[in-house]
């Protein structure tokens, strides 16, 4: 079994910042060879995806959180980040990590973002 783990999400002011971790666990021994994404989901809104890193660590972003979040990694803890800086209003979602493996995609419960004054 594998199992995924989101943390770090919370209620933040516009403006702020939150760094969410995604921690693998179970029969998954390195995630260094799996390319991982950050999704979010809002209520009434499709899933999105937000960042993706490969397992040669390059980077995609939505242009909606380019220049405002970072994704990373660390194969040693298993666990991929994401760095939200310079929160907005719209960036209110649950966020999800996904873990792409050769044979099929693990995802983890997600973590509540929510930004709000």
């Amino acid at each position: 079994q594998v199992q995924l783990v989101e943390s770090g999400g919370g209620l933040v002011q516009p403006g702020g910042s939150l760094r969410l971790s995604c921690t693998a666990s179970g029969s998954i021994f390195s995630i260094k060879n799996m390319g991982v994404g950050w999704f979010r989901q809002a209520p009434g809104k499709e899933r999105e995806l937000v960042a993706d890193i490969s397992p040669g660590d390059s980077t995609k972003y939505a242009d909606s959180v380019k220049g405002r979040f970072t994704i990373s990694r660390d194969n040693a803890k298993n666990t991929v980040f994401l760095q939200m800086n310079s929160l907005e209003a719209e960036d209110t979602a649950v966020y999800l990590c996904s873990l792409r493996g050769t044979l099929k995609d693990y995802w983890g419960r997600g973590t509540q973002v929510t930004v709000s004054s």
